[in-house]
């Protein structure tokens, strides 16, 4: 069996979090792929991984459902036999609206997804990683987002409120875990060319901020990823509790 360590990406299988996986498959880890619906796009990203001599597998579950997230983690190790690493990629923007007409139904939902998701995924990493629970150290890397910081007033207050509370959660986990070998970091990703604009209603949202961003562009999904390798990376070892933006300047 391989020595390579595991990364899980959660929804590796589009945007920022395939590009994650491929990434993390150039520089040697052996990366599972959860998607929870598109599972040809999930095919593709192992396809491409293994074509270039990668070890990859798709696995289904949402972690917006607190029960299958056992399941993910329980399939990693049967196929590869541990885990070294987690992402917390997976994420939801909903349609523009204001606070006051925003439904009940909306606010448990993206913050079941966004943030309770997430958090369930880190304590199965935990369990695993953890010298508490016998593991041998790791790595977790959440994906925030600018924001938290902004605020998305009149588009997304809902999603900045769940993305701010990632950043909290990073640094509490990261102190709470530092002396059992985990490390805990998340990268903010600012205006990002990825299909998640089009799910929320505006499919050129990229496009039409460039103006409002220092860099006068979007960011790509490949420089999120790059951030979040080196954050992965045994060149980022003595780094936890941090929150490292890729915005452009935003």
């Amino acid at each position: 069996m391989s020595d390579a360590p595991v990364l899980l990406v959660t929804g590796g299988s589009r945007g920022i979090g395939a590009a994650i996986s491929l990434g993390a498959a150039r520089q040697g880890w052996r990366v599972a792929v959860n998607y929870a619906s598109n599972r040809a796009a999930a095919d593709a990203v192992v396809a491409e991984i293994t074509a270039g001599g990668g070890e990859a597998i798709a696995i289904a579950g949402d972690v917006g459902k607190a029960e299958d997230i056992p399941a993910i983690f329980a399939a990693v190790e049967r196929h590869f036999g541990r885990l070294d690493g987690l992402v917390n990629n997976a994420g939801i923007v909903d349609m523009p609206a204001r606070i006051d007409e925003m439904s009940a139904e909306r606010l448990e939902r993206m913050f079941r997804i966004n943030l309770t998701g997430s958090i369930l995924c880190a304590a199965e990493a935990v369990r695993r990683l953890s010298s508490r629970h016998g593991g041998k150290g790791g790595v977790i890397v959440n994906i925030s987002s600018m924001a938290a910081t902004l605020g998305s007033a009149s588009q997304y207050v809902d999603y900045a409120a769940s993305k701010a509370a990632i950043d909290t959660f990073t640094i509490g986990l990261s102190r709470e875990v530092a002396s059992e070998g985990v490390r805990v970091n998340a990268v903010r990703p600012g205006v990002i060319d990825t299909e998640i604009h089009a799910s929320g209603g505006l499919p050129d949202r990229a496009s039409e901020m460039a103006a409002s961003i220092p860099m006068q562009r979007p960011g790509t999904a490949g420089e999120v990823a790059d951030a979040v390798l080196y954050l992965l990376s045994p060149q980022a070892s003595y780094i936890t509790g941090a929150i490292l933006n890729v915005s452009g300047g935003r």
